[in-house]
Parts: C-alpha cells; sequence; structure tokens
C-alpha cells in the first residue's frame, strides 16, 4: 500500500471536508456544517503563522488529515502545537494510517523545536482515547471549559441600594 504524508493543497479541502463531515458525526459537541469545514480548512491553508494541514494519501487517494494549530505556552515559554481533527476515513482504518499520521506529526514538531501537542477527544470515544493513549498521550489534570462569544455575557447591573 503506498502511502503520503504530506501538507495539504486547495485540491485538498473538499475530501478534508467530507473527512470532518465524518470525524464531527463521532463527536457529541460538534455538527458537521461543509462551509464552516471549509472557511476553516482554507483559514489554516492560508495562514501558516496559525497552523498546517497534513493530509494522508493512500494510493493518491485522500484517506486521512489532521491539523496542527499552534499557540503559546507561558508554561513552555514557547510556541507549542494543539492537533485538531484527526481522522482516518472509515474505509482505511485498522491498517495503523491513523499511527503514522500521528508519529509524522510528532516528529515534524520535535524538528521545529515546538516541545509538547495537547489534543482534545471526546470523552465517550473510548477507541480514540485509547489509539491516543497507546501513542503516549497522558491525560492532564486540566478541564475543558468553553463557552460561545455570539450571545454577551451577563453584566451584573450595579446595585441600585
Amino acid at each position: 500500500m503506498d502511502v503520503q504524508i504530506d501538507f495539504a493543497t486547495d485540491d485538498d479541502l473538499e475530501p478534508m471536508a467530507d473527512l470532518l463531515a465524518e470525524l464531527f458525526t463521532l463527536e457529541s459537541d460538534f455538527r458537521p456544517d461543509r462551509d464552516k469545514q471549509l472557511a476553516g480548512l482554507y483559514l489554516i491553508l492560508e495562514n501558516p503563522m496559525v497552523g498546517q494541514l497534513f493530509v494522508l494519501r493512500s494510493e493518491g487517494k485522500v484517506a486521512g488529515m489532521a491539523n496542527a494549530l499552534f499557540t503559546v505556552s507561558t508554561a513552555e515559554g514557547r510556541r507549542v502545537v494543539l492537533l485538531e481533527d484527526v481522522i482516518v476515513k472509515r474505509d482505511y482504518r485498522g491498517r495503523g494510517l491513523g499511527r503514522q499520521l500521528v508519529e509524522h506529526i510528532l516528529d515534524w514538531a520535535a524538528a521545529h523545536g515546538l516541545p509538547r501537542i495537547t489534543l482534545l477527544s471526546d470523552k465517550e470515544n473510548r477507541p480514540a482515547l485509547t489509539f491516543y493513549e497507546h501513542l503516549g498521550f497522558e491525560h492532564s489534570a486540566m478541564k475543558v471549559l468553553r463557552r460561545s462569544t455570539r450571545t454577551p455575557p451577563r453584566l451584573r447591573s450595579p446595585s441600585t441600594s
């Protein structure tokens, strides 16, 4: 089986959006929205300082993807990676391709002096959690919290007493 892992190109965005639709049906926090997924992929592709899109091809066809987003860690004193959207197409699973993809990104990050990769996984997705644990990812004591910015927070009125 001919497998290649490389940076994504414009031509990869449509099949990557298909993969994201598959991924978001597995995660309870997200719903597929092709326009949003394409916009997000394009934003990363066009702004390499934001992150890098990785695509895994098998026999020349897009079979998997992941993105590595950059953030700055004050604990590390430098840039680190947030790994997102790791998925291998259902028909290609069970062949070690996901491992190859994540290991490629781990090697790439180390070669670029990025000391840490953090990722989020759906807490109910036991196969994904086991997969990441086997790759050396450890559970964190940190808890993820999230809030939409679409609705302004409720501000307390100053006391009128």
